[in-house]
Order: C-alpha cells, then sequence, then structure tokens
C-alpha cells in the first residue's frame, strides 16, 4: 500500500490539497472512511488527504466516521495529523478570518462512537478496558510547529483558547453562545470530537488550526449563524490555510519509528493493555 508520513484532514470548504494524488481505498473495522485517501508529496514529504465531511460534504458533523478516519490515516503510515476546521468565536475580539491555535477543549457531544476500544459488536475484540490519558489533547510539538511556520502572509494565530465541541448540526441558541463563553470557551466548532481524543488513541500526535468564520450567536446580537456564510468566509480564508500547512508539513520532525518516538502523544498507549492491535 502506497505510505505517507503526514496526514490532513479538510474540514468545511476544504476538499483537496494535493496536486495529481493517488487515490487509496482503506478498508477498517469501523467501515469507511469519509472518502478515499489522496496520497501525495508537499515539500518532499509523503502527506495523505482525507476530506472530513466526504468530497461532496455529504456527511453532517454527527455522522463523520471519525474512527475509521483516523484509522485509515494511521494503517497507511501517518503518525502526524493537522485536523483544520471551521469554527465560531466566543470572543468578541476575535472576528471572522482569525485562525486560533487551541491548546485545550470541552467536549459537549453525544451519540457519537467516542472511542475505539468498546465491546458494542463494531470491532471484534473483548476487553480489556482502556482509559487512555488527554490532559492536553494537541500536540505539543505540532502545535509550536504551526507558530513557527506562520507569517504575515498566512496570519499569525492566537497561541491557546478553548475549543467548545457541540454536536450539530444546528447552531447554538444565544444563551447557550453565552453560556459556552462563561465555561471559558474561545472558538465553537463541530468537529472538534471525538476526532482528537481517537487520534490520542491511537497514539497520533494531533493538531488543529481553527479558521473563525463568525461570531457566536451570543456574542453578536445582531445577526444569527448562516452555514452559507460560515463557507463563504472558510472559503475566502483558504488559500492562506493551505500555505500555512505547507509550511507545516516541511518543517515538522520527520518520522520515528513508533519503538522511538519521543512526543509524548506517541507514547499515549505505553503500558497499557490493547484489546486488539493497532495498525
Amino acid at each position: 500500500m502506497t505510505r505517507a508520513e503526514i496526514g490532513i484532514i479538510g474540514g468545511s470548504g476544504f476538499y483537496t490539497f494535493l496536486e495529481a494524488p493517488e487515490r487509496v481505498a482503506v478498508e477498517t473495522p469501523f467501515g469507511p472512511p469519509s472518502a478515499e485517501l489522496a496520497i501525495g508529496e508537499v515539500a518532499g514529504r509523503r502527506v495523505a488527504f482525507l476530506p472530513r465531511h466526504g468530497e461532496q460534504h455529504q456527511f453532517p458533523p454527527h455522522r463523520v466516521n471519525y474512527r475509521a478516519n483516523l484509522w485509515a490515516l494511521r494503517s497507511v503510515g501517518v503518525r502526524q495529523v493537522l485536523g483544520p476546521c471551521a469554527v465560531g468565536s466566543l470572543r468578541e475580539e476575535y472576528g471572522p478570518g482569525t485562525l486560533v491555535l487551541p491548546d485545550q477543549l470541552i467536549d459537549r457531544t453525544w451519540g457519537r462512537a467516542h472511542t475505539l476500544f468498546d465491546l458494542d459488536g463494531t470491532h471484534d475484540s473483548e476487553g480489556p478496558v482502556v482509559h487512555v490519558g488527554f490532559a492536553d489533547p494537541y500536540c505539543p510539538r505540532g502545535r509550536q510547529v504551526v507558530l513557527d511556520s506562520a507569517g504575515a502572509d498566512t496570519g499569525v494565530p492566537v497561541d491557546g483558547g478553548t475549543l467548545i465541541v457541540v454536536n450539530g448540526p444546528r447552531f447554538s441558541t444565544r444563551a447557550e453562545s453565552r453560556w459556552h463563553a462563561a465555561a471559558g470557551g474561545t472558538v465553537i466548532g463541530m468537529t472538534g470530537m471525538p476526532e482528537a481524543s481517537i487520534a490520542r488513541e491511537l497514539a497520533l500526535c494531533y493538531t488543529t488550526v481553527a479558521v473563525i468564520t463568525d461570531h457566536d450567536a451570543g456574542v453578536d446580537q445582531t445577526t444569527a449563524v448562516s452555514h452559507a456564510e460560515v463557507l463563504k468566509i472558510f472559503g475566502e480564508n483558504i488559500d492562506r490555510l493551505k500555505a500555512l500547512l505547507r509550511r507545516v508539513i516541511e518543517r515538522l520532525p520527520a518520522a520515528e519509528s513508533d519503538a522511538d518516538a519521543t512526543c509524548p502523544c506517541r507514547r499515549a498507549l505505553d503500558g497499557l493493555p490493547l484489546p486488539f492491535e493497532l495498525p
């Protein structure tokens, strides 16, 4: 199978990234990923791209097969994942077009398949129970590379912040939005979980770059969020996001073997008995 070392998961409005990629169909224990992997080269690095919502944006956030997507990436050799996403701002000072590099999240999703390590029949495995640490949900090395790669042409991300992840597909009420801001949220989105935690269960380095497309309803009292506006603003910022990602890909540390890896993300499963072998 064609291999890659870095994975890119594209969000709303981000459906292609590579020139003339090889398309690779990957089977997973959790069903098919959102699309075939597109694998190619960026700055001399092997990259696998996957549109989170499918190539036609046919999967709403609560129907994305996050487990299959991340399993598929790992199965072709990916160990570092960049998962950019569109978000609403919960802070008046951060307007549309602002990039935010979260360092924390609050998960308010429900009804999604939140773990690889379950016994609900979606994976043929039996015990043991696996508890994976998740105190710091994003890769420290990946975050630093993003900050080091930013420039005036791409925009410098806000360093740190809390991503509130809601279930969707509806947007928040004004009261919910004010509640999320009072809880310490910086930005709000629908796809950050369980993507981040499943990446941790696969011992993947995972970093997200959040692109603000709007002020959430409780911040801007005059308008309500619309999907059309989200796509419009994201589209206006996609070129500089792609430029930033290309720089990040070039600067990410070289791939390490699983045995020799030093990043804490890659060591997340050390000492834990797993119910099945990872790809």
